[in-house]
């Protein structure tokens, strides 16, 4: 099973060790290979030369335990996830965040104005105010990553030198806001407790955002939550510059 894993990764072990993009997950010091195919089936995973330890125990590793290993907030799977593996959902997986946001508060809206009447007028009025709250969603998503990369860039100018180092943290960024598909059983299995399980859910999301940011620019524990608090603070000052144009968000 060990080595089937291995053999499947093997195109797009070549592909990136020729861009030297390999990062040991304990470590975090470049590695030129992930493991050493010896022929016949014979493959061994490689080690650090700096920490002596393997560059990237997960490529064996099943993907129900990396992402079990991501939930917990692990640095080894963040390493394992954004330098050593090739995943582009991050698009695609932020726009399916904002619908799920959007679709709450739009469901939340509802429930503060309900009106029985069938007429085509209100229907779209309804519609409408559900593509209003995606737009909301996106400057706030939007706000709070440019609150975040000013910080970071202000504090530490050398860290965001090159477009790929900006295009790598705001892919973290996308990828660790993961948590917020949460919302789906959140407004399924609605109750009493739902703004509480919101809140629970945007505290994981921020923690993972930490995570993420700590392991792209191998920083220590301070400096990401600084750079997420004043993401925050743009966050919620666009908040309040909708709420003063009379918009509910």
């Amino acid at each position: 099973r060990r080595v089937d894993a291995l053999t499947g990764r093997g195109v797009l072990s070549r592909a990136m060790a020729a861009l030297g993009a390999y990062r040991c997950i304990e470590c975090n010091r470049e590695a030129a290979e992930l493991y050493r195919d010896y022929q016949r089936g014979v493959l061994r995973i490689s080690i650090c030369k700096s920490c002596q330890k393997p560059v990237d125990k997960y490529i064996e590793y099943d993907p129900v335990i990396i992402l079990i290993n991501a939930i917990l907030c692990k640095a080894q799977a963040y390493r394992h996830i954004l330098f050593n593996t090739k995943i582009n959902i991050h698009g695609k997986l932020c726009i399916f965040c904002l619908l799920c946001e959007a679709y709450l508060r739009w469901l939340q809206l509802q429930d503060s104005t309900q009106n029985i009447d069938p007429d085509d007028l209100i229907r779209y009025a309804k519609e409408w105010d559900f593509y209003r709250m995606f737009g909301i969603a996106s400057l706030e998503q939007t706000s709070f990553l440019v609150g975040i990369l000013i910080t970071l860039w202000w504090i530490r100018p050398e860290m965001l030198k090159t477009k790929s180092d900006l295009i790598l943290l705001l892919k973290a960024l996308l990828l660790s806001s993961y948590g917020k598909l949460l919302l789906i059983p959140a407004v399924i299995w609605e109750h009493d407790y739902t703004p509480l399980c919101l809140a629970f859910i945007k505290v994981f999301v921020l923690i993972s955002n930490s995570q993420a940011i700590r392991v792209t620019l191998n920083l220590n524990r301070m400096l990401p939550w600084l750079a997420i608090f004043f993401g925050l603070v743009l966050e919620n000052g666009v908040v309040c510059l909708f709420q003063k144009m009379g918009w509910d968000v």
